[in-house]
């Protein structure tokens, strides 16, 4: 079938295999190319379908040669209908692992689920024993809490007022005003129940309960603090109490794991376009105006340039792993430079819809936001017929 691009909203419907593998492979040679890192060689990573979760698996097994374990929620195709971008990402990703002799075994479920857990620590005694890291990067709107049955779903708005700013489509280039309203208690509980930490430590209790993690584990989670611009309606609003909570919880699976030597750590990664970021008001924007200056000095990334950069000169660098105030590794440091922001907050003051495409990077947003489906990737043949079913080596249907 041929696939296109299908919009509703901040949402594509449909997902290309082959721009998918590409963007995959694009990824994969990346890595390879900054040579090898001494890091983990047996890593489970929670969430390892898109964005930071696939970039810290392709950067494990491809700069480590890491044998990797993939925890993942997709869905799969269907004679005539896509799969998800997450289900052609994972395939591409095992397939070319297993060219190369690297183990790659993959698991698609609810990683919030109980039963999920379980499979993961039978496949784990099973083909590996132990695992030395734990990637958390899970992203999802909703949770079904295993040992309550209540099922939470996250809100991303302010608290205490009302929040106006600009916003931008990026479809249509337009910038408009956007008012949010302010959120009520039970929004921030059930914002925090989903996002924040509670699932990463009952991970980590029952991988160290079934003895799966090797002594001196590490596990990383990933999180977003941002600019004063968007910190109303992130990082000081329902999203940032989850933060928060996410960022506390290391500290207390860092004292669950003393016992074996282990450690949790929290990233604080860079602004990049995801699925999620592409439908919070402001942050396209944000990001547009913020990848100008970047590029423009130069130390602009990608996902995999951010996560590859985290391992080699953070996770794995042979010295002590550097924190800020707080004990988290700020990778972010290049987005948050004084001379970017203040760059950034010059622009957005004069951004509207007629010079928008001059003085921010729309098109370079757009353009990515579109590699989340495996579109506009450049060696593509998106005229070509393009086979809809592919299977995941692991995973049998």
């Amino acid at each position: 079938m041929i696939i296109e691009p299908r919009m509703r909203g901040f949402i594509c419907l449909t997902a290309h295999p082959k721009g998918a593998e590409q963007n995959v492979k694009n990824q994969i040679e990346y890595v390879k190319s900054k040579g090898k890192i001494e890091g983990a060689k047996k890593v489970l990573v929670i969430g390892a379908s898109t964005g930071f979760g696939l970039a810290s698996r392709i950067t494990s097994a491809f700069g480590s040669d890491a044998a990797t374990i993939g925890i993942f929620f997709e869905k799969p195709p269907l004679e005539g209908k896509t799969a998800s971008p997450g289900w052609y990402n994972s395939a591409a990703f095992e397939a070319e692992a297993h060219k190369v002799g690297l183990y790659a075994k993959s698991i698609n479920g609810d990683a919030f689920s109980n039963e999920v857990k379980d499979q993961t620590i039978d496949l784990i005694k099973a083909d590996l024993g132990q695992v030395d890291l734990v990637i958390y990067s899970l992203a999802s709107p909703v949770r079904t809490n295993p040992v309550t049955g209540i099922t939470h779903r996250s809100v991303l708005k302010p608290i205490g007022n009302t929040f106006s700013n600009k916003t931008v489509d990026f479809h249509t280039g337009k910038v408009s005003e956007i008012s949010i309203e302010p959120s009520k208690e039970d929004d921030i509980e059930n914002t925090v129940a989903v996002m924040g930490g509670e699932d990463w430590s009952m991970w980590i209790d029952a991988l160290k309960k079934a003895n799966v993690l090797a002594p001196g584990a590490m596990t990383v989670a990933y999180s977003y603090i941002g600019p004063s611009l968007t910190e109303a309606v992130y990082r000081k609003g329902t999203i940032g109490r989850a933060k928060d909570h996410l960022e506390a919880t290391a500290f207390s699976i860092t004292d669950s794991l003393k016992d074996i030597g282990g450690k949790a750590y929290v990233s604080v990664n860079k602004a990049l376009v995801t699925q999620a970021s592409s439908a919070i008001p402001v942050i396209p924007l944000y990001i547009s105006l913020l990848y100008k200056v970047m590029k423009e000095e130069g130390v602009h990334e990608g996902t995999i340039e951010q996560i590859q950069r985290l391992y080699q000169e953070r996770l794995y660098s042979g010295g002590e792993i550097p924190t800020d105030e707080k004990g988290r590794i700020r990778i972010d440091d290049w987005e948050m430079r004084d001379d970017i922001q203040e760059k950034v907050a010059a622009l957005w003051t004069k951004a509207t819809t007629e010079n928008l495409a001059e003085i921010g990077d729309l098109e370079g947003y757009r353009k990515d936001f579109y590699h989340l489906f495996g579109f506009e990737v450049q060696g593509v043949d998106y005229a070509a017929d393009a086979n809809e079913m592919v299977g995941i080596d692991s995973i049998k249907s």
